[in-house]
């Protein structure tokens, strides 16, 4: 037996398939067959009648999942895959001169993929059209959430699924309480995917972002989380179908990374104001009262938040002031109030955008509140003494006492934080692409009339 020449991942049974039967004067010819096209092969799932099927996996080491042998019904088996909507191609090779009684005939699994519209090959030359086919169309996996948002997701599945099928293979894992979209990103990753696409809230896109950052893989958004601040940012539809539909039609944007002590950040860094406010949105608000469970907790938080005083380091460069809220953004949608300093943030011109907010009295406060809001609308700066901002590759920020830290939604510790840029670390599909330069002041440049 050959060893392993491609490693095992395990994936979920909704996966695009590859049938495999021969009868026996063609098992050598398939043999051959799978091994020219091991790495096509090795990006579907794999099934295969009995002989057929392990002498496959014995001369290639892919991994395929053997049923019954053909006079035993494993042709059944794979027909009833077949009907239940599970199989991409069936590759039968028949042997139309001395096939022996005992063999399985063809006839009904061609009336089945007829009926389903499977691809069906009976010959190596039909084969290698199915494979030639099949290595021009993208290979998609989907991280699926099935805890975000209020809807209903199987339905949500099945919609997805509806759009996108038509267009690439798709792979659908779904996250448990023990397996994380992080780990199925991973999973992803070594199975070969072209694309990879997150279907949840904020949280599930930075961890399957986490684990696409710098790959060049393209990343797929799906939104169906509470705030959806990351497709809010970049533009992407907020409904199943839009987002799909943005998805297929193939458009990119490179954008922006970063990292806050090691951990992924595709969004903002919150210090003092806003890791209390999300803090108090825990996950029973936000599945009762939805984006509202936000403005909720931060007018409770309003009433409570302390100035602290915080030291922050650019470059060598040390700075102290006071402040209530300090936010450090490298994407960010206008609802994301208080990382509007500069009027927008923008992805893709590889600096982080840092709002200071330093209001003393409650008046005050809610005053910048509503002017930051306005700079995100009007993208024009505000002007407030209480406000200060700054655009930075990489920045150490300390606060005196500690504050409580939220990064993408999720609070991760308390004060101090290191947080740097990546410029160009994720590659994003987008209703449009999107590119910006800076000028010698490191201010991005505006497109003129």
């Amino acid at each position: 037996m050959m060893g392993m020449l491609f490693p095992y991942v395990a994936l979920t049974s909704m996966a695009p398939t590859i049938a495999l039967i021969a009868h026996d004067r063609k098992k050598n010819d398939m043999v051959a067959f799978a091994r020219k096209h091991a790495l096509l092969l090795g990006r579907f799932r794999l099934i295969a009648t009995g002989t057929t099927g392990q002498r496959v996996q014995d001369a290639t080491g892919l991994k395929v999942e053997i049923q019954q042998s053909g006079p035993l019904g494993g042709d059944a088996q794979i027909a009833a895959e077949v009907v239940a909507g599970n199989v991409t191609a069936v590759v039968f090779l028949i042997d139309p001169l001395y096939a022996q009684p005992h063999e399985p005939d063809i006839q009904s699994l061609l009336r089945l993929c007829e009926v389903y519209n499977v691809r069906l090959a009976i010959n190596l030359a039909t084969a290698e059209a199915i494979v030639t086919e099949l290595a021009a169309s993208q290979v998609a996996h989907l991280i699926f959430n099935p805890v975000s948002g209020q809807g209903n997701p199987d339905q949500a599945l099945a919609t997805i699924r509806q759009v996108l099928e038509p267009s690439m293979h798709l792979y659908v894992h779904t996250t448990t309480p023990d397996v994380s979209a992080g780990e199925l990103a991973k999973t992803a990753i070594e199975a070969g995917a072209d694309l990879v696409i997150a279907s949840g809230g904020d949280g599930t896109v930075s961890a399957v972002a986490e684990a696409l950052i710098n790959t060049g893989i393209p990343l797929g958004i799906i939104p169906r989380g509470t705030a959806n601040a990351f497709a809010t940012a970049l533009g992407i539809p907020g409904g199943l179908q839009g987002a799909c539909e943005t998805i297929a039609a193939g458009v990119t944007r490179v954008v922006d990374a970063a990292r806050c002590n090691g951990l992924p950040m595709i969004l903002l860094a919150g210090i003092g104001f806003e890791a209390e406010t999300v803090e108090r949105a825990n996950r029973e608000v936000k599945d009762r009262l939805g984006a509202l469970a936000y403005l909720l907790a931060g007018v409770q938080q309003l009433n409570e938040q302390q100035m602290f005083t915080t030291t922050i380091e650019v470059e060598g460069s040390i700075n102290e002031f006071q402040a209530a809220a300090i936010t450090i953004a490298n994407a960010a949608p206008a609802t994301s109030v208080l990382a509007q300093g500069f009027g927008q943030v923008i992805p893709d011109d590889g600096l982080l955008e840092v709002t200071i907010g330093a209001p003393i009295t409650k008046m005050q406060a809610i005053n910048t509140v509503i002017q930051l809001f306005g700079a995100a609308l009007t993208k024009v700066a505000p002007n407030r003494e209480d406000i200060i901002c700054l655009r930075a590759k990489r920045l150490k920020v300390t606060t005196d006492p500690e504050q409580k830290v939220v990064v993408d939604g999720e609070v991760i510790g308390t004060t101090p934080v290191e947080i740097e840029c990546i410029p160009g670390g994720l590659t994003v599909f987008t209703p449009t692409a999107s590119a910006h330069a800076l000028d010698d002041q490191g201010d991005p440049i505006q497109a003129s009339a």
